[in-house]
């Protein structure tokens, strides 16, 4: 009998750690055009290198404080103090593709977005995001877009 609340008070205790170390993952964008990524989640540690892209979209994959661990499009990581974020408004393109006037295939198509473009989100609805890109505003597919959580 005692053998099993062992291991009834291990399994609980070890489930309230694990969901309170999760952070939720979620997309923030950069909110200066120069940031800059550390190695851990204070000011003392080391710039692991410098973003130069506002509205940039990054996934918040942890945090600590005043920090948020963040992963880029090409797996790269590293820690940003939360004065440097927004909220997400921007997605970044993974292929080529073309931009619609309405959101459907079938609609006039406005202008070819190259894979890696940076798009600003106006709006999201039944798999389509509208989006602007430079001189055009369109809607575009949300599985050809990083940056959302669908």
């Amino acid at each position: 009998m005692q053998l099993i609340q062992k291991i009834i008070y291990t399994l609980f205790y070890l489930t309230i750690l694990t969901t309170s170390s999760v952070a939720e993952e979620t997309f923030v964008s950069l909110k200066k055009s120069k940031v800059n990524v550390r190695y851990g989640p204070s000011f003392d540690s080391d710039i692991k290198y410098v973003y130069k892209r506002i509205n940039l979209p990054l996934k918040q994959i942890d945090k600590k404080d005043n920090f948020r661990r963040i992963i880029d499009l090409k797996n790269n990581s590293g820690w940003i103090h939360i004065s440097q974020l927004k909220k997400n408004n921007a997605v970044i393109t993974t292929k080529d593709k073309i931009l619609f006037k309405k959101p459907s295939s079938y609609a006039k198509p406005i202008a070819q977005i190259k894979k890696g473009r940076l798009l600003i989100v106006d709006k999201c609805e039944n798999n389509w995001c509208k989006i602007k890109s430079d001189n055009h505003k369109g809607w575009v597919k949300t599985i050809y877009i990083w940056g959302l959580i669908n």
